[in-house]
């Protein structure tokens, strides 16, 4: 599986646009080689440096998706709703959608995560990244990643 975005590189700097000092709105993603089999796609774009990457406490969620159909074959740039039939977790602002990069202190690294699924996922309310993480267990067929970084211009170090 491959995950690539338009809008950043590999390893390399989101812009502002996507983060709390720009417009906050999420970046464009496209997967592809997805494995035969593949029932569902899930998302998790996650901060493993919060909340300073000098000595991390915490990963921060910003952006949970699941059952987002394979024929998918990304997100457009500012997908303010899911894909058809896509449903949405709970990032750690204790809400649906996507939260961009605003990290208090220094330069943090965002995992955006993809993985294909053998099966879709319910859920009776939105599910925070452990419980969808649990419920993926034993149906990741395979999964890919893109890490993007980021620097609050006013932030501290």
């Amino acid at each position: 599986m491959k995950l690539t975005s338009t809008a950043f590189a590999p390893n390399g700097e989101i812009p502002m646009a996507y983060t709390c000092e720009g417009d906050d709105k999420s970046p464009p993603l496209a997967w592809s080689d997805l494995p035969p089999g593949t029932r569902t796609l899930a998302l998790i774009v996650d901060d493993p440096d919060a909340p300073d990457p000098a000595a991390p406490k915490m990963t921060w969620v910003h952006w949970i998706l699941y059952d987002i159909a394979p024929s998918a074959a990304g997100l457009p740039e500012a997908a303010a709703q899911p894909p058809s039939g896509a449903r949405e977790g709970l990032n750690d602002w204790k809400r649906t959608g996507y939260g961009g990069p605003c990290p208090p202190v220094g330069r943090h690294r965002y995992f955006f995560k993809v993985y294909a699924l053998d099966t879709s996922l319910s859920f009776a309310h939105p599910p925070t990244k452990h419980q969808l993480e649990q419920a993926m267990k034993g149906h990741v067929l395979a999964h890919t990643e893109l890490v993007g970084t980021y620097a609050r211009r006013g932030a501290k170090r």
